[in-house]
């Protein structure tokens, strides 16, 4: 081997490319690597938002032409690697086994495609649309005549969830997701709601779970959409029709609001 081939091997391999996250922020730091099952993928996985347990990605399943969402939970440094492995076992099939009981039970949520929970990672059906955040955020749909009738449906939506026995755990409007029906009549807020991200996501039939689902969802309402604050008592109203034990939820939801209070109060 000449020298120059020497020099040419030693050198290092160039960084990966920058996550459009990392572009927009250069402090950023790096991201924990791809599952191997998805570092040959072309064209690689989009990162859309990073969180504190999760990374969530747009790729592809079986064929470039079938979109799907990657949810990965890397591997924490900070933790004991026996616990490590343990919690990510536990929380990839906890997501996984709730999402599957929602589609059998008629909930709408993403189909899961497949699960590695060694490599923590889950493969789930791509949701096309925006979120509930950001069709609320658009300029004049809050004085449009369709906003009722999409309360209505968040209402339902939580509803049949909350009937099945399950608490979400993060009920913001940024996890409602509003896809497009086939036959959409190009009306904004035409479509289906879709419940995303069942990280937190529990099975349970305490009211006072689901009182605290309808505070955290009441709360995303106040805070980023101070106008349509008014408009939640239509997500209630049709919660209420929508689920037979809603009238003990509802009360309890009354002392959650209190405790909600109190602790504002106290700081």
């Amino acid at each position: 081997m000449s020298v120059q081939q020497r020099r040419e091997k030693e050198q290092p391999l160039p960084p990966p490319p920058l996550s459009p996250l990392q572009r927009d922020n250069p402090t950023t730091p790096a991201l924990p690597a791809l599952p191997s099952a998805f570092t040959t993928n072309q064209p690689a996985p989009t990162l859309l938002t990073q969180g504190a347990e999760a990374l969530l990605y747009k790729t592809t399943y079986l064929t470039p032409s079938l979109p799907a969402a990657l949810k990965h939970r890397p591997r924490k440094p900070y933790r004991h690697p026996t616990l490590d492995a343990r919690l990510t076992r536990h929380r990839i099939l906890s997501e996984a086994r709730i999402l599957t009981k929602c589609r059998r039970e008629g909930v709408h949520v993403p189909a899961v495609y497949f699960v590695d929970w060694e490599q923590g990672w889950l493969l789930m059906e791509w949701v096309d649309g925006g979120s509930v955040r950001d069709v609320l955020s658009r300029k004049g749909v809050l004085e449009g005549q369709g906003v009722e009738g999409l309360m209505g449906k968040i209402g339902r939506a939580v509803g049949k969830l909350h009937e099945r026995g399950i608490v979400h755990g993060d009920l913001t409007t940024s996890n409602l997701m509003l896809q497009p029906s086939p036959a959409s009549s190009g009306d904004p807020l035409d479509g289906d709601i879709i419940l995303i991200d069942f990280g937190l996501a529990t099975v349970s039939v305490q009211d006072e779970d689901k009182a605290v689902d309808l505070y955290v969802l009441e709360r995303a309402f106040v805070s980023t959409h101070p106008k349509a604050e008014a408009l939640f008592k239509g997500v209630l109203k049709s919660y209420e029709e929508s689920y037979k034990g809603a009238k003990v939820v509802l009360r309890r939801l009354e002392d959650v609001r209190m405790r909600g209070r109190k602790r504002s109060m106290v700081g």
